[in-house]
């Protein structure tokens, strides 16, 4: 019998956090947070409509090989998204040595420090677990919150890009994209 590879994958931890695999059983909570109209519009897709609509992200987006609901220790229950994009996920790179970070977390979390805790965790995954070279993320113009972010935990500035497709809210925007590079990361240890 096959194993699956959600069930492959180990739970990683940190101090206050659990980045586990999604599960359908999580559509409630995701939909509680990505409902928000002040979570999904600046990272690139549209509030959630129903938990039926979110049941169905679970189970058609957030299904990559390195997808992660972050989660407080204390309840498990899902606040947030973080994932590291490989090969065939991301239209930054093609190679299997590199992958893009995308994340977003609920509007009641934000200001505590827990997308920069989850971030540099998945950074050390992708670094040392999983043999990545270079770690790629962006964010649109205004998205403060996830500039920030990615600042705090050492991504450098590459290039900006204009009139970039934002399919899923139908419109064009401005792109940044920065990179960590391993040996980056290993100075920054």
């Amino acid at each position: 019998m096959e194993m699956d590879n959600r069930e492959e994958e180990k739970m990683i931890e940190t101090e206050r956090l659990i980045l586990r695999r999604w599960n359908e059983s999580d559509a409630e909570d995701l939909y509680r947070y990505a409902s928000d109209p002040d979570v999904g519009p600046i990272a690139g897709w549209p509030a959630h409509q129903s938990i039926d609509e979110s049941r169905d992200v679970i189970k058609n987006v957030f299904n990559g090989k390195k997808a992660y609901a972050i989660c407080f220790k204390e309840d498990g229950k899902a606040i947030g998204a973080i994932e590291l994009k490989l090969k065939g996920h991301t239209d930054l790179t093609d190679r299997d040595d590199e992958c893009e970070l995308g994340f977003w977390l609920g509007k009641p979390f934000w200001g505590q420090g827990i997308m920069p805790e989850a971030t540099k965790e998945l950074l050390r995954h992708a670094f040392e677990d999983i043999g990545m070279q270079k770690v790629w993320c962006g964010y649109y113009d205004g998205n403060n919150k996830s500039k920030r972010v990615q600042e705090k935990c050492g991504f450098k500035y590459q290039w900006t890009k204009e009139n970039v497709d934002v399919p899923l809210m139908h419109e064009k925007r401005t792109e940044h994209i920065n990179l960590m590079t391993k040996q980056e990361y290993l100075r920054r240890k």
